[in-house]
């Protein structure tokens, strides 16, 4: 058989992808032509099944389709609404018009999509018939095989065909040892396509991809409901999505879903790209095909990357580390670091350089490194930017201050998200704050992240992000707790309600039984790290009282973000930083200067007043008066500690223990406010006037919630870092409030000779000091 015969033999006749998705949802005719067009309420099945229709509307009309905005729930952040544009929406390159048209598909409860919106006009020419075709299976050339003997085997690569009976029709191949070190085209990619295993598909796309002239990577995955294996996978272009500048939103991919053969099928196939793609491949970069599989000769990406099956998923892990930070943006932000640090001594910056290239950058001033001393043992280490698509991967570190706000302890660029990353950007932090380690850190659950956290904190307590967790759950259990309303309950009793570890472990099993979730993949991961998001375990530790169901309020809000241009970046960063210490000093004021209503004429609460902000006065408040609404009973004496079952008048479902040690005034309660808040809880307040206690230990006003938290840096010099560090945190100190004192002075002319004469008294008690 000559290479021509063979190559007819090979050829394959099949629908193109973008119908074959369609004719299912009955918008197409046997012919392939559209019978409905778009209208605002046509459902489909996925976002992915609405782009097919609407490429193929696209193709049948004579434009092309890109991949618009979208938008992600606040809640759990997963995606909610698409939009689909004409290629020539918008002016970023000059074959673009600004048209107008697009769809935007919104997803319901029901877990389906429907066009929500529709613009159909366009303002420009259609492409003329022929211009615009819908995908086609070209036909496939294969190298001329050696000769051998015996018939040729079966390649284990099928595709449905419309005139078989059966839909399938078998391929003959080649040998291995017949292809090995044959160089030349290795065919294209269709719909019915199978593979021996996922990684085999990837690297068979790979090939293609590098043919064709663009690169692929990893998309979205998708598992089975009821073990968490993984079926189906999607490569896409390089330049899917908008989360980097070079990406454009391209929709090219291909979807592979298991079989029950264990084999992987190609169910969905997008060839169509929204940029141009480079000239294919020289003989530099040949593709091989050799008993080892897929490979690319010469520098390629490939070989900076393994493709790797962790946790029953694959993942690209890269050998050569790249920044994902446009250039530009270290010469900027270096420039605006060395002028920051001219002016302000305490500023701190560091760029991580990886073989004479930037990689990650870190910086705090000295504002935030004194906040640090005073609010750095609950962290929150912000990376929104992850969340969606972004122009530059910002991530900040955030504590609570003592009226609750968030204040800033330091911002970085990630220049990617491996754990070497993280680690840098964690140790950057560290040096920063002289050394300083948390209590306790909120941070997303990526095993990078969390590997990082375990090896700069070791004795840090790792809690997840409220976000994911949820997201995590929509993935994983979204059609059981929208389906299933008892699972519903069982499933967040257990979580939010259980008061022990006992007791816990006791519910979860019988969820774990009663819905066949044993085995489930993603169940067994959060069991195994339920110290880092269920309620029981958290609320022991110091978390500054940000809710476990919540999180804390944006420091840079809108101002900031990750789509914020370079040209725009440093001004609104200035402004943020304003905007933020200006509520603060407010607050300050405010605590100095007003006084919050008594309720009750109890001297405790008066003393907490005379400590507290505002703010955490009123937070204690409300613990205050809510008391009197408890009974408290004693149930046991063990020498000078005793134990009372507290619980609501009327309400015996909600009860807690308290121990009190009479010798020492120390208290503990079972619901563990004040380990998670810092603030003494109703049950414990209850316990304190049943023992007629008139004054609160001062324990149990936490320093970092006063008035005079700001000052608390006199308190803490022995435990500071260098004596280098800890003078510029003093100069920043003396210098923030000596510019409170001059403003304070300069009001008038009488203020000005007693602010003057004050400060020459100061500065001759100084002189006097050693």
């Amino acid at each position: 058989m000559n290479r021509e015969e063979f190559g007819n033999i090979m050829t394959v006749r099949t629908r193109p992808a973008a119908l074959a998705v369609g004719r299912s949802n009955g918008h197409w005719d046997d012919d392939g032509q559209s019978r409905i067009e778009p209208h605002a309420g046509l459902e489909f099945d996925s976002a992915e099944e609405a782009q097919e229709f609407y490429n193929s509307y696209a193709t049948q009309v004579g434009f092309k389709v890109r991949i618009g905005q979208l938008y992600r729930s606040r809640v759990d952040g997963s995606v909610i609404s698409r939009r689909f544009v004409c290629s020539k929406e918008g002016f970023q390159t000059n074959s673009r018009t600004g048209c107008p048209a697009f769809i935007r598909v919104q997803k319901a409860d029901s877990g389906k999509w429907a066009i929500a919106n529709i613009k159909k006009e366009h303002n420009h020419e259609f492409e003329t018939s022929g211009e615009i075709c819908p995908p086609k299976i070209q036909r496939k050339s294969f190298p001329t095989p050696r000769s051998s003997s015996g018939g040729a085997s079966r390649t284990g690569i099928r595709t449905h065909d419309d005139d078989s009976p059966s839909g399938v029709v078998d391929m003959k191949r080649l040998k291995k040892e017949e292809m090995d070190g044959m160089i030349g085209p290795i065919g294209e990619p269709y719909k019915g396509l199978e593979f021996n295993s996922a990684n085999e598909a990837y690297k068979f796309y790979y090939a293609y991809a590098s043919n064709m002239g663009f690169r692929i990577r990893i998309g979205q995955l998708f598992r089975s409901k009821h073990d968490g294996s993984i079926t189906s996978r999607r490569f896409v272009c390089s330049k899917e999505g908008h989360q980097h500048p070079s990406r454009v939103g391209c929709g090219a991919y291909m979807r592979i879903q298991r079989q029950e053969s264990g084999r992987w099928v190609v169910d969905r196939l997008q060839k169509e790209h929204s940029h141009e793609v480079d000239a294919r491949a020289d003989n530099s970069r040949t593709v091989t095909v050799a008993s080892t599989g897929y490979r690319e000769e010469g520098s390629s990406v490939l070989e900076n990357l393994d493709l790797v099956e962790t946790n029953g998923g694959l993942s690209l892990v890269k050998r050569v580390r790249e920044s994902n930070i446009n250039g530009d943006w270290y010469s900027v932000l270096l420039e605006y670091f060395q002028s920051r640090q001219a002016e302000d001594t305490g500023f701190f910056y560091g760029v991580e350089m990886r073989e004479g290239k930037g990689m990650n950058m870190f910086w705090a001033d000295a504002r935030s490194r004194f906040s640090c001393t005073q609010f750095g043992d609950a962290i929150v280490f912000d990376t929104t930017y992850r969340r969606g698509s972004y122009l530059v991967p910002f991530a900040s570190f955030l504590g609570v201050n003592h009226h609750r706000q968030p204040v800033l302890l330091g911002c970085a660029l990630v220049a990617d998200e491996s754990e070497a990353s993280f680690t840098w950007i964690f140790q950057a932090w560290v040096r920063a704050m002289s050394g300083h380690r948390p209590v306790s850190i909120i941070a997303d659950q990526d095993r990078p992240i969390q590997n990082a956290i375990a090896q700069v904190f070791p004795t840090t307590h790792h809690r997840f992000s409220t976000w994911q967790i949820l997201a995590k759950e929509q993935e994983n259990l979204g059609a059981l707790l929208s389906m299933d309303a008892e699972f519903k309950y069982e499933y967040e009793t257990c979580i939010f309600q259980s008061q022990t570890a006992s007791e816990f472990d006791s519910a979860w099993n019988m969820l774990m039984n009663k819905y066949n979730l044993r085995e489930n993949v993603w169940f067994k991961e959060m069991y195994r790290m339920r110290k880092s998001w269920i309620p029981l375990h958290i609320k022991g530790t110091f978390f500054a009282g940000i809710p476990v169901d919540g999180g804390l309020k944006s420091y840079f809000s809108t101002l900031l973000t990750a789509q914020t241009p370079l040209n725009e970046f440093v001004a609104r960063y200035e402004k943020a930083l304003e905007q933020r210490r200006e509520e603060e000093k407010k607050e300050d004021f405010n605590s100095f200067n007003l006084q919050a209503v008594l309720h009750t004429k109890d001297p405790i609460e008066e003393q907490c007043r005379r400590l507290y902000t505002i703010t955490m006065f009123k937070v204690f408040q409300k613990e205050l008066l809510e008391c009197y609404s408890y009974v408290g009973i004693k149930i046991n004496v063990e020498g000078a500690i005793s134990r009372y079952l507290v619980q609501k008048c009327g309400n015996g479902d909600e009860r807690n223990t308290v121990a009190f040690n009479a010798s020492n005034l120390n208290i503990s309660c079972s619901c563990k406010m004040f380990e998670f808040e810092g603030v003494l809880c109703r049950h414990a307040l209850k316990v304190f006037q049943i023992m007629n206690i008139r004054e609160l230990p001062s324990r149990y006003i936490l320093h970092r919630w006063s008035k005079n938290a700001k000052y608390g840096i006199l308190r803490d010099a022995d435990s500071g870092g260098s004596g280098q560090d800890f003078k510029a945190l003093m100069l920043w100190s003396l210098r923030e409030e000596a510019q409170n004192y001059i403003e304070a002075g300069a009001a008038s002319l009488e203020r000005y000779k007693l602010a003057f004469e004050i400060m020459q008294e100061g500065r001759r008690n100084l002189c006097w000091q050693n």
